[in-house]
């Protein structure tokens, strides 16, 4: 039987090729079935029990990994063991019935609208000094400004994840079946895109992303880029724009903004699903737009509503929980 090790390396090559995981997804599953090979590499893989996981969570637990991370190396490895399972005479999945620590809750955190407007136009805080505002200005030029401006109206207007945005090409692959890139349908408004697990939808862009899209494509041509199956966002050289890139502009636009928060680019697809729930109520077209396979996924941004309405109802309702100090009068 192969070892541990050969399975790992065959089980990574379905998931990259056949299942057309993206890069991330299959290196995040490389990291935790690297574990996997380490503990079990003397161990014939029909012989691991699910006593022998239970310890190596318990190993974990001593450690100090955190449940959510605990739980997505226990998902890793179910996964690896039913692939194994249909290719080898193992009988059991012995990850199958180990279950991770219960974790608690944690709210993803959005701007507020107010926010999430005035950082994605980019409005400047008006407490910024005037040394670093002339400091600002001076770093940036055209081709960066139209740049951000395109990238957080389109995050903004879409809810895409940053992979999702970086795949982007400025036309249609001629190959649209094997292709993993998607594109922006400027005529019809809306974005192709493709999204985990290589399951691709159609988002609606709003009027601001798509002016915003429009004079960044204007620039390109006017330095005389030709378009064609080229990459939507690119750095100076031309080349496709990097995830860090992203996330280092974001930092950069919040102090200029002044936005009370870190904001990643994470944060604006949090903002997007948030707005757009407490405006619609239509849970269903927010899963659709996120991509999201499971509805249970989209379900944490009605407790992000619930924690709004919590608040408006402690600061108004006569009943609601007394402020500190406060006494009933007799």
């Amino acid at each position: 039987m192969a070892r541990i090790s050969e399975l790992v390396a065959g089980f990574l090559d379905s998931i990259a090729h056949e299942r057309r995981y993206s890069p991330l997804t299959v290196q995040g599953y490389r990291r935790d079935l690297d574990k996997l090979a380490q503990a079990f590499e003397q161990q014939a893989i029909a012989d691991i029990k699910s006593t022998d996981v239970r310890a190596e969570v318990g190993r974990w637990r001593s450690q100090g990994l955190s449940a959510k991370s605990i739980a997505r190396r226990l998902s890793a490895w179910r996964s690896f063991f039913d692939w194994v399972a249909q290719r080898t005479p193992m009988l059991v999945n012995p990850a199958k019935p180990v279950r991770a620590p219960r974790a608690g809750r944690r709210l993803p955190k959005a701007l507020s609208a107010d926010w999430a407007v005035q950082f994605v136009e980019g409005r400047p805080d008006p407490g910024l000094t005037a040394s670093a505002s002339a400091e600002s200005s001076a770093q940036s030029d055209d081709f960066i400004t139209l740049r951000d401006r395109a990238i957080v109206e389109l995050m903004y207007s879409c809810g895409l994840r940053l992979s999702e945005l970086l795949q982007l090409n400025c036309t249609p692959s001629q190959s649209i079946a094997t292709d993993r890139s998607g594109w922006v349908d400027m005529e019809a408004a809306e974005a192709f895109v493709v999204g985990k697990g290589g399951r691709s939808r159609r988002v609606p862009v709003g009027a601001p992303a798509l002016q915003a899209l429009s004079q960044w494509l204007q620039l390109r041509q006017s330095r005389g880029e030709h378009l064609e199956n080229a990459p939507l966002f690119v750095n100076r050289l031309g080349g496709r724009l990097s995830a860090r890139t992203v996330q280092r502009r974001f930092v950069s636009r919040t102090k200029t903004t002044g936005v009370p928060a870190e904001v990643h680019p994470h944060m604006l697809r949090h903002s997007f699903a948030s707005h757009v729930l407490q405006s619609s109520g239509d849970l269903r077209a927010v899963q659709e737009m996120l991509g999201h396979a499971q509805i249970a996924t989209t379900q944490v941004y009605t407790h992000l509503d619930f924690q709004r309405l919590a608040q408006v109802y402690d600061a108004a309702h006569p009943r609601a929980r007394r402020k500190s100090g406060s006494s009933p009068k007799t």
